[in-house]
């Protein structure tokens, strides 16, 4: 039995090293990563994705598969659903770093089952919703500074680049506290706390600047 551990890393300034870090010190003890670097969760499923696609043929009965959150496994609530489905199908238990969440074809028990997929559905449509959120905040706000203050559009340069606004995320989500975030990203507190506190301005920030 194999445990696999599947990161989809979209951008180059991504971490794929703190991803698997951040699964082992969750207590995973991974025989194998595959990642998919510069893939847009957003607009490429995961068996056309270069590496996604050799999970579906490397995965077999028995064998668990690690990912951050459910929503590495597809673009939508279709495709994270039917993913997770397939690979019970096949034997396959899928297990998440966040909130240490178990997906698996065990149990026969149909109220059990009801349950799981209830849960399954509600982790998907969630993941979808926040994507979706963070992107439509994304360009409205953009949107409204080129219009309201074009020559100030841009603004300060963020202290902080994509590397580390990652991290902050990454360990926001494990609910490590603000002065380990802060060592950890070599960030002040006060930068740590209003990234923090609006993580969509942060990311439009970045963009701004191109970085």
């Amino acid at each position: 039995m194999t445990t696999v551990f599947y990161a989809r890393v979209s951008t180059a300034d991504q971490t794929l090293d703190h991803q698997v870090t951040q699964a082992r010190k969750a207590g995973f003890v991974i025989d194998e990563v595959i990642a998919d670097l510069g893939q847009s969760g957003v607009s490429t499923v995961l068996s056309e994705r270069p590496e996604g696609r050799c999970l579906f043929d490397k995965l077999r009965r028995g064998d668990t598969l690690v990912v951050r959150w459910v929503d590495r496994l597809g673009r939508n609530y279709q495709d994270v659903t039917d993913t997770i489905r397939h690979f019970m199908r096949q034997g396959v238990t899928i297990k998440t770093v966040i909130n240490s969440m178990t997906f698996d074809g065990a149990t026969t028990d149909p109220t059990q089952q009801a349950v799981r997929d209830a849960l399954i559905a509600f982790m998907a449509a969630t993941a979808q919703a926040q994507a979706e959120v963070m992107k439509e905040a994304q360009r409205a706000g953009i949107e409204h500074a080129k219009t309201e203050r074009p020559e100030a559009y841009r603004g300060r340069k963020p202290s902080y680049n994509r590397e580390q606004l990652n991290l902050v995320r990454d360990m926001t989500d494990t609910g490590a506290g603000t002065t380990e975030v802060s060592r950890a990203a070599g960030l002040s507190r006060q930068t740590i706390l209003r990234i923090r506190a609006n993580m969509v301005e942060a990311e439009a920030a970045l963009a701004r600047w191109g970085l």
